[in-house]
């Protein structure tokens, strides 16, 4: 299994202007960050609007991203649905298609009980035999993986990881407990302030919506660390603060989008109705990236 670590991009899904595929652009922008250092391709995951994408849009995204990648750094595929069947069904294809490893969203909509949550992943897990990273965001499903509940399912030897978006740092801290008492188990944080802290405990890097826009800013993070250089990287982390704060204005996942063809990159709109921004959030990402343009960010 290639090993889960670093700064992994989830990649924004491009579309032309009528909101089909860009698989072109999909191609240029996995070598961008491939280049710029990132240890993994996470496709169609909440920057990658995979809430919006069809079934048959997803497998052509992971088909494209498998054969661009070539083997360089591991691709993640996102194939977590609402019910336990579609789950099983999508995290097959993405097995068929070469995915090196699942993330799996917690189902949403409906509440869910820990229990059932336990028995959802535990059914995906025997059915598909490649490497389950679980993923926690309860702000956008609604449902919440308990600390005890990742520790009950590190226990299944495929589920090797949990990757971390509820932004509450003692959760996270708490999922990282369970990574020293379960080998080889990993944590990643899904929230990009969050990334060297998380590190320090003792995770294994994070999956960082934010790298799509500053992807070597975003993996030196990692490298900094791994070099020892604390300070620095906390330099570093901190350098994305004034990017992320734009976030006030609307959905983020939209505004990583816009900022990346604001670089210059066409990677298009976000499907409608997620891909507006008011006219003061779109001045304030501009000043924002002009500012970090004279910084050397990008």
């Amino acid at each position: 299994m290639k090993e889960i670590r670093g700064i992994i991009t989830p990649i924004v899904t491009p579309f032309h202007e009528d909101e089909t595929l860009n698989l072109e652009e999909l191609r240029r922008q996995i070598d961008r960050q491939i280049e710029e250092g990132a240890d993994g391709i996470f496709c169609f995951g909440t920057n990658g609007e995979g809430y919006i994408l069809s079934a048959e849009d997803k497998q052509q995204v992971l088909a494209a991203a498998v054969d661009q990648v070539r083997g360089r750094v591991p691709v993640y595929a996102s194939t977590g649905c609402i019910s336990t069947r579609e789950t099983i069904a999508q995290s097959r294809m993405a097995r068929q298609l070469g995915a090196d490893v699942l993330s799996i969203i917690t189902p949403s909509f409906a509440k869910a009980s820990q229990e059932e949550l336990y028995q959802h992943y535990r059914a995906v897990a025997e059915a598909v035999d490649l490497p389950i990273l679980l993923y926690n965001i309860p702000a956008r499903t609604g449902n919440a993986i308990a600390p005890e509940t990742v520790e009950r399912l590190a226990q299944i030897p495929n589920i090797v990881g949990a990757k971390d978006s509820s932004g509450d740092w003692k959760n996270l801290q708490a999922y990282i407990a369970v990574s020293r008492k379960v080998p080889g188990f990993k944590v990643l944080s899904g929230n990009d302030s969050l990334i060297l802290d998380a590190l320090i405990e003792g995770g294994a890097g994070a999956i960082a919506g934010c790298a799509n826009v500053y992807p070597h800013v975003l993996s030196s993070i990692y490298d900094l660390f791994c070099e020892g250089k604390i300070e620095e990287a906390r330099e570093v982390q901190g350098s994305i603060a004034s990017f992320r704060a734009v976030f006030q204005y609307g959905n983020p996942n939209t505004i990583v989008k816009m900022a990346v063809n604001e670089l210059g990159y066409p990677v298009g709109p976000c499907r409608a109705p997620f891909c507006g921004l008011s006219e003061e959030g779109r001045k304030a990402l501009k000043e924002v990236l002009e500012e970090n343009r004279k910084k050397g960010m990008h």
